[in-house]
This record gives C-alpha cells, structure tokens and sequence, in this order.
C-alpha cells in the first residue's frame, strides 16, 4: 500500500455547503487541511457538465473530489476524468443516508455490501494514480458495528484502498432523516480506535461530531487523521489555528480579517464572472463566531449580499463593522 499524505485534517464534504467558494475561503485560513468537494455521482461525471461540477481554483489543492456511485467500471470511468482535472484524491462515498442515494444503491447502504465497494475501490486504482479512498459509517441499521466495520475495513484494504475515512456513527436507513442520521445514532469513537489498532499499517481517520481542535489532538493519538464537518463550516475560525497545531506551520492568514481581505481579489473575480456575492458570502457568515459585532456581520451579509447588483462594498462594510467594534473595545 503506498504511503497516503499526511492529512492530519480534513473539511468533510457537504451537500450544497463544500461547493468551491468555500472551499477558496476554507484556503485562505489553512493550506494543509485537506478540502473535499460535495459528493458528485459518477454518471454526473460522465455525462454532466463538468466545468460546473468538477471545476476548482488553483488554490485549493489539496482537493479530494468524493463520488458517489456503485457500478465499478462506470466509478473507473469518472475517477479518470477526476484525475484528469487536476484533484489529488478521488473518494468513495459510502455513508451518505438519504433516501435519494439509497435508490441508486450508493452511500451507506453499500455498508451491506463490502464485497462490491471493494470491487469497485480495485476498478478506480486500476486506472488512476492519485489516491483511492473510502468514506464509510461504522455499520447501518441492525448491524452490529464489530463484525460490519472490519469487514468493510479487510475487504477495501484487499483492494488496495490507499485510505479509509470513518464516520463514527452508525447510519439508520430506515425511519430516521438524512439530518437526524447527522446526530440521533450515537458516536463510537471507540469503534475507530479499535480499527485502527487492528489494522494499523493502514492509514485510517475519524469524522463525526468533533468540534475543536483539542477533540482533534485527542483523536490524533489514536488514529492517522480527523475529519470535521459542520463545525468547520458554522464557525470555520477554528481552521485557522490548524497549520499552527496540528502542523507546526504558519497559518496563511493571521487573522479572520486578513482572511476575508485575501479573499476580497476572489469575489471580484467570480463577480465579474457572473456570481452573485451572496453565493460566496453564505459560506463566510460564521467567520467571526463569538467576536463582538458578529451578529451585525452576519446581518449586513444576509440582508445585502442577496440585493441586486450587490459587490464587494458590502463585504467592506461588513468587515468595517467588525473594526470599529475592535477599536472601541480597545478604546
């Protein structure tokens, strides 16, 4: 098995949230964590238009595009055309719980069928050299985790899989939410440790309900790497001590308010390009989560970004707020 990067961290790909605005503002707080794009279905990839599905910027590397799929030579087919645009990783995505990725036997519905994840981990490393990778849950519905884990765990390490991401969470299929999958089913951070004890010549990271980076230090003494998702996203500060802690670098950006200045060039950009600013500024209303002046932040961006015609003005503005309750707290 060749040696997977050291992706201590990682933002969790989510539905309508990692799109790649995001992702770019994700980068302008850290360059070592590793982004994930929102899952794309393999005939989307074939078939779709890819410059809207699988486009991304330069800054974003590292960049892993998660698919979603369980027809090996078609997920073959659009790991290719994955590679080929550029991303570092191609993941499988086999812990999604909605009713849509059910109907078409992908997501953690294919935690019932190992065998064929595994066939079709083998197909996509037939034909790509960038990482294959698996996301799964530690089980689903009536399974019992022990037994269900280690036999997705043996049957993608079989196939060569070049990591495996686990949500600690089993994922009930039947009678609960997609949302309430996210929370209801307790965590089993246990369950991970004792895979990747287990199994430890194989790289292995925990996703599920981790919060801070304290959580991560802890995390990281048991497995290879730590996956947040709605926690980065909602209050995505937290990014931006990563390099510092986990990495012992420095972090692109000092602050959050150099952070969103460096991302000023980027919204000019995409807004001569045809985006409207309120599709970049959503993914930036939890930047400065517990500062003062955050609610009116929030406020100027939600109310204002959405108005036709609106610009960069009312990202400066936002972002002047924030200042001038910074200078009065100092005066």
């Amino acid at each position: 098995m060749a040696k997977y990067p050291d992706h201590k961290c990682a933002v969790a790909p989510m539905m309508d949230w990692t799109d790649r605005h995001c992702r770019v503002f994700h980068r302008q707080l850290t360059r070592r964590t590793l982004l994930y794009t929102e899952m794309v279905t393999s005939p989307a990839v074939i078939h779709g238009d890819r410059q809207r599905l699988l486009g991304f910027s330069d800054i974003e590397h590292p960049i892993a595009c998660q698919l979603g799929g369980s027809e090996p030579e078609e997920l073959a087919k659009a790991a290719r055309i994955v590679e080929d645009w550029g991303y570092d990783e191609v993941n499988l995505n086999v812990g999604c719980p909605s009713d849509r990725v059910q109907s078409g036997r992908f997501g953690a519905c294919l935690m019932l069928e190992p065998e064929l994840v595994a066939e079709c981990v083998a197909a996509m490393k037939r034909v790509v050299s960038i990482p294959v990778t698996v996301k799964c849950r530690i089980g689903v519905d009536e399974q019992d985790p022990e037994p269900a884990l280690d036999a997705m765990a043996d049957a993608v390490v079989a196939a060569d899989v070049d990591a495996l991401w686990v949500h600690a969470r089993k994922a009930w299929l039947k009678g609960l939410s997609p949302k309430e999958n996210r929370d209801i089913p307790p965590l089993d951070y246990d369950r991970v440790y004792r895979l990747k004890a287990r199994l430890p010549h194989v790289w292995i990271g925990i996703n599920g309900g981790i919060a801070t980076l304290d959580e991560a230090e802890v995390h990281l003494a048991h497995v290879d790497g730590v996956m947040m998702g709605r926690a980065a996203y909602h209050d995505p500060g937290v990014l931006a001590d990563v390099d510092r802690r986990l990495y012992g670098e420095d972090a692109p950006a000092a602050d959050p308010l150099r952070a969103v200045e460096t991302l000023m060039s980027y919204i000019e950009d995409e807004l001569a390009r045809g985006t409207r600013l309120n599709q970049i500024t959503r993914h930036i209303l939890g930047l400065f989560q517990g500062v003062p002046g955050a609610r009116q932040w929030r406020r100027i961006l939600s109310e204002d970004s959405v108005k036709s015609g609106a610009g960069p003005e009312v990202v400066r503005a936002a972002l002047a707020h924030i200042n001038r309750v910074a200078l009065d707290m100092q005066g």
